[in-house]
């Protein structure tokens, strides 16, 4: 009704069209009735425009409840979920805080000297290569940079940095070229280092031990070192943990089968020479541990490509309250 009478073609806008034709000493009078009628079309237009919406909300709020019954609902705070890497690299952070290693962080956009050179990887290593490897296109020098594929370019930044003693860990994202139920392109890696003077594998082992014992919350652990090979250590272990399996359930200090954990060894000399310190005054250990692999040896999530689905359900499940700070005085994850 309105654009029949409001409208460009309406009966209203027809009747201010003809005011043109007609003589002028009556144009004014028929503009101001025109006028007139059309305030009067509009204020009628509104009134049961108005009158229609409140009989619309009546019928609505006559249709509609609300229980008032119900529970009220949990606010963000008691159902957020903190991601179980971010719990678990809080964890870390806690048992080697107390141990008295500082946390170091980097880019993850690495040069190719931090990256592979500096820790004394060879050019035809096989880490280098593009199947393993993500690279960036080359700069005007020809050189490319690297998404860092391990940690490790955090400790030849820390020691070019600063002068020894040193006693770090490095939590951080990484990069690798691989997919499947146990890796992903792109998961987390821990790397800790010490150099003094003084230190030898005995202060690893130790390390390691107590480290495990407070992550996995048990009052003992039973570890293994096998001798491996890596290009920035030597000597080089690799470390397994000793364990049983119960149905479902992995425990960590029973049984007598083993799973391997992490990799470390005492810092290669070249590895000190290339970050301008004396190894015949300073030594120092050195080891890295997948950050994923633990949160899912520790609380039983069997797929790592879970973790990055971005699946709310799972991190319902699996995820920890905003509240859940772990300390080792209260216990890391109770």
């Amino acid at each position: 009704m309105r654009v029949s009478a409001l409208g460009k073609k309406g009966r209203v806008s027809g009747l201010m069209k003809s005011l043109g034709e007609m003589p002028p000493e009556e144009r004014k009078s028929f503009g101001q009735a025109v006028n007139a009628l059309k305030d009067e079309i509009g204020a009628a237009l509104q009134e049961k425009h108005e009158a229609l919406s409140r009989a619309a909300l009546s019928e609505k709020l006559a249709a509609e409840r609300e229980d008032v019954t119900l529970p009220v609902r949990l606010g963000p705070l008691a159902q957020g979920r903190i991601h179980p890497v971010s719990q678990v690299i809080d964890e870390i952070t806690e048992i080697f805080g107390d141990m008295g290693f500082a946390i170091a962080e980097g880019p993850d956009i690495e040069t190719d000297f931090n990256n592979f050179t500096a820790l004394n990887i060879p050019p035809e290593h096989p880490a280098r290569q593009d199947h393993d490897t993500f690279y960036f296109s080359p700069d005007e020098n020809g050189e490319r940079a690297v998404l860092r594929t391990h940690t490790s370019p955090v400790q030849i930044r820390t020691m070019l940095a600063e002068e020894p003693p040193l006693r770090i860990i490095a939590p951080g994202r990484v990069y690798r070229s691989d997919s499947d139920q146990t890796h992903t392109p792109m998961f987390h890696q821990v790397e800790g280092l010490v150099i003094d003077e003084e230190t030898h594998l005995g202060h690893l082992k130790w390390v390691l031990e107590e480290f495990c014992k407070a992550f996995f919350e048990v009052d003992s652990v039973k570890m293994r070192f096998r001798a491996s090979h890596f290009p920035f250590t030597e000597p080089s272990m690799e470390v397994d943990i000793g364990y049983a399996k119960v149905g479902d359930e992995i425990r960590i200090g029973e049984g007598d089968q083993w799973l391997e954990i992490l990799g470390c060894g005492m810092v290669h000399p070249n590895v000190l020479r290339n970050v301008n310190i004396d190894p015949e005054r300073y030594q120092g250990f050195a080891f890295g541990v997948g950050i994923d692999r633990l949160a899912m040896l520790k609380y039983g999530m069997p797929d790592l490509r879970a973790f990055f689905s971005a699946d709310l359900r799972w991190l319902k499940h699996y995820g920890f309250s905003a509240l859940n700070v772990p300390t080792l005085a209260g216990g890391l994850s109770s």
